[in-house]
């Protein structure tokens, strides 16, 4: 872990595992930008750009993680090898099946019945719950085949350099800001001896 200005911070996770929660939290424990890629993805209408104009994508997410010190949350394939690559920590909401299906739900209830406004004017829309791309199916079928993803790509070579946090419960959530605090200030120890 770096010291505070030079984080890089990626939380992944399942639909529903409470990345931009996490990624919130951590933002402001530690004066972090934040990043959420379902901000930097959706247009207005539903539009995905990962559909209509992927490199734009690709240019937003590269532009928003170019700087020294970040937080971002979100698991887009595309542009996973760029956040990844620059990330210099990793935490991994890998929590159980139910604990997702419970918070995603309930997450699309409240955000239905609020008239939440999400990204770019979307809102969540009670008819769209029958998408396969809705996220309580998505988070229902992708489950099982992100966690066995996840293990393969952390277990490579290319992501060796990610100082990994997988949290298996939520009360695993809870710690993790004094686990980011002391990495950083043993990384910074460390720093300050080579020096």
């Amino acid at each position: 872990m770096q010291a505070n200005g030079n984080m890089r911070i990626v939380v992944v996770g399942t639909s529903g595992a409470g990345k931009t929660a996490m990624a919130t939290r951590i933002a402001s424990a530690f004066g972090l930008p934040r990043i959420e890629l379902d901000r930097l993805h959706w247009e207005p209408n539903w539009q995905a750009l990962t559909e209509t104009n992927p490199g734009e994508f690709v240019r937003r997410v590269d532009a928003a993680t170019s700087g020294d010190a970040w937080v971002c949350d979100g698991n887009y394939g595309l542009v996973r090898d760029l956040i990844w690559g620059r990330a210099t920590n990793l935490i991994w909401l890998d929590y159980g099946r139910e604990v997702i299906m419970v918070r995603v739900i309930k997450r699309s209830v409240v955000r239905a019945l609020g008239g939440t406004e999400l990204w770019a004017g979307n809102k969540e829309d009670w008819r769209r719950w029958w998408r396969p791309s809705h996220p309580i199916r998505w988070a229902w079928s992708t489950w099982r085949r992100r966690r066995l993803e996840f293990e393969a790509l952390l277990s490579s070579e290319q992501h060796r350099h990610l100082t990994v946090l997988r949290l298996q419960s939520p009360r695993d959530a809870a710690t993790v800001i004094d686990r980011l605090k002391a990495d950083a200030a043993s990384s910074q120890a460390r720093d300050e001896r080579a020096l």
